[in-house]
């Protein structure tokens, strides 16, 4: 579909607002570099306020950098008009016209262009089909589904064949359900159409099934970019790693490192771990454990109290209360398995190579 597929590359892109109370100028996004290659999908991740959506509409044009460079399929676009970008973006509210039918809010684009009546029409069925809405052309937008509505705006994006799609969180509005029907398709369409795409979310496992890579914002600043897998198995800060999925955070003593391996101190119990941390030997460090890296069993080294055990269908959720501390522990598929009740006493069992330390 996109005919020329096309990176993007931000070269120490900073953006400065004033602070509406106190009148001083502050960094809404602050020296980020990204490099992202033509196809890629790349999501930007983080909470409220981290600078995200700001980097979105600067590379759409509706926004300027204060310092720094963008570049689009090679090229300069700081002083490029948003029509001038080849991108397209995919607004949260949908942004759809309400009194025009399905087939001429897809088509709006190319009238603006003044493409010729025959050629709008062919790229308009053609584009309705891949996003599995043809036979609704004639429909108005508020007879529509929120999963409808959102596939005529990904249409409406995609019919002008830009070389770079941008997302500003397009899923907030549905529900749970739908939210996760959706993601998948637009992952899949991304893929057959095999156009670059940026997209924004604060949601974190949106951007685990969607994503080539993640950017973890915080502050303006990009904490972490990587695969979902690299910034799930390998988080570069605690940040990182309480933002995406669970986890327990336990101090521990690092003794030893050895052959890319650490032995810690862990409530006493003496154990070896992958080593990703840059704590001295002998000084103090993080253990990170996420919940289904963890069970729990009648012996072990690591012993504690059961303070919340519950069912939740596909797992058992557990809390085991441990030297002050409240480990949580997610036990998948526990139908055949032991159910700890509150009060119990259990150990912690985990394959220590399922744990990390920051």
């Amino acid at each position: 579909m996109a005919k020329e597929k096309k990176g993007v590359r931000l070269d120490h892109i900073s953006k400065i607002y004033e602070d509406p109370k106190t009148k001083k100028p502050f960094y809404a996004v602050k020296d980020v570099n990204l490099d992202m290659k033509p196809g890629e999908f790349v999501t930007l991740l983080g909470p409220s306020g981290c600078g995200k959506t700001t980097i979105l509409r600067m590379i759409a044009g509706f926004e300027s950098p204060d310092e720094g460079e963008i570049y689009i399929g090679g090229e300069a676009v700081n002083d490029l008009t948003p029509n001038k970008r080849d991108t397209a973006m995919v607004f949260q509210s949908y942004a759809l016209l309400p009194h025009i039918n399905v087939f001429d809010n897809v088509a709006y684009g190319l009238k603006l262009r003044k493409f010729p009546k025959d050629v709008i029409r062919e790229k308009v069925l053609n584009i309705l089909k891949l996003v599995e809405m043809d036979g609704m052309e004639a429909r108005m937008t508020n007879q529509l589904s929120g999963g409808q509505q959102q596939r005529v705006a990904l249409a409406r994006a995609l019919v002008l064949e830009p070389g770079v799609l941008l997302f500003d969180e397009p899923l907030s509005n549905l529900d749970a359900k739908l939210r996760v029907t959706m993601r998948t398709e637009i992952r899949k369409i991304q893929q057959k159409v095999g156009i670059t795409a940026v997209y924004v979310t604060h949601d974190q496992s949106e951007a685990m099934a969607i994503s080539d890579n993640i950017i973890i914002m915080s502050r303006g600043h990009m904490e972490q970019m990587g695969s979902p897998r690299e910034v799930y198995y390998k988080p570069a800060s605690k940040f990182v790693a309480d933002f995406i999925g669970e986890a327990n955070f336990i101090p521990v003593k690092l003794e030893k490192k050895h052959d890319g391996k650490a032995d810690i101190d862990v409530f006493g119990a003496k154990l070896t771990v992958l080593d990703y941390s840059k704590a001295e030997e002998g000084g103090d460090a993080t253990l990170v454990i996420r919940p289904e890296a963890v069970k729990l069993a009648d012996t072990g080294q690591i012993g504690g109290e059961v303070s919340l055990s519950t069912f939740m269908g596909a797992y058992q959720y557990y809390r085991l209360l441990v030297g002050g501390q409240e480990v949580q522990i997610t036990d998948y598929n526990p139908v055949n398995r032991k159910i700890y009740e509150v009060g119990e006493k259990a150990f912690l069992d985990f394959d220590p190579s399922g744990v990390y330390i920051l």
